[in-house]
């Protein structure tokens, strides 16, 4: 469904990205590993568009969309939930999932507000709640609900486990897996090795801009050594 093949990116003179290149195949949960730095914000941002690739091409359902506008991007049924969130703070929880509907499309996941809730019960608890009176835990699942008011058939979550109590962690980890079970696809930027392992088929290891590793999650978790290479502390 998502490929990206040879993606070079730059910051001014920096060159961020060379030579990245995944595949996400429809229905799966691939996650993209690494330190903190290595990459991974850099890699979506590009893939969506908010950064403007040097080079490389990235294909999502069999079109190009290197170099498009991310508006563009997501009309075509690509959701991006950004690492520092940025819901709404003075609209209510219904309030910023309508900001995100779009039309139901053929061939991806069809979601209703209460179909969302069935998901994010503790949402529903506070559909009138205004965002800036959320934990941090719950902007993050409001984030990812408004995403998907946009019916995409998959989704960039960038640091989805980051800065939450490990309680909220494990219900994170379970929401995703439901979405997966309605045939999402996703592609899941992490530090957290546990929170991957718990969600992923497969793994991508970006380090310094460079994919280092690729493998199923059974295989990282038996191989120490590039475990302590790429994401030990």
């Amino acid at each position: 469904m998502l490929d990206v093949a040879d993606l070079h990116s730059h910051y001014g003179r920096a060159h961020i990205l060379a030579d990245v290149t995944l595949h996400v195949g429809r229905g799966e949960v691939v996650a993209l590993l690494g330190r903190n730095g290595a990459g991974k914000s850099t890699t979506f941002k590009t893939i969506m568009g908010l950064v403007k690739p040097t080079s490389g091409s990235v294909m999502f359902n069999g079109e190009t969309i290197s170099g498009a506008g991310s508006h563009t991007i997501c009309q075509k049924g690509l959701g991006y939930v950004p690492e520092d969130r940025r819901i709404f703070t003075d609209l209510t929880v219904m309030e910023n999932l309508e900001v995100g509907r779009q039309p139901e499309r053929e061939g991806a996941p069809a979601w209703t507000v209460e179909k969302l809730f069935s998901v994010f019960p503790n949402l529903a608890e506070m559909r009138n709640r205004p965002g800036g009176r959320m934990s941090g835990g719950e902007q993050q699942m409001l984030t990812i609900a408004r995403t998907l008011m946009g019916h995409p058939s998959a989704i960039l979550l960038d640091e989805p486990s980051e800065g939450l109590a490990p309680v909220i962690v494990e219900q994170m980890a379970q929401t995703i897996g439901a979405l997966k079970s309605e045939g999402l696809t996703v592609l899941l930027s992490e530090q957290n090795l546990h929170f991957a392992t718990l969600l992923a088929d497969r793994a991508y290891i970006i380090e310094k801009g460079r994919i280092r590793y690729e493998g199923t999650m059974a295989d990282l978790a038996a191989d120490e050594e590039v475990r302590a290479a790429y994401l030990t502390v």
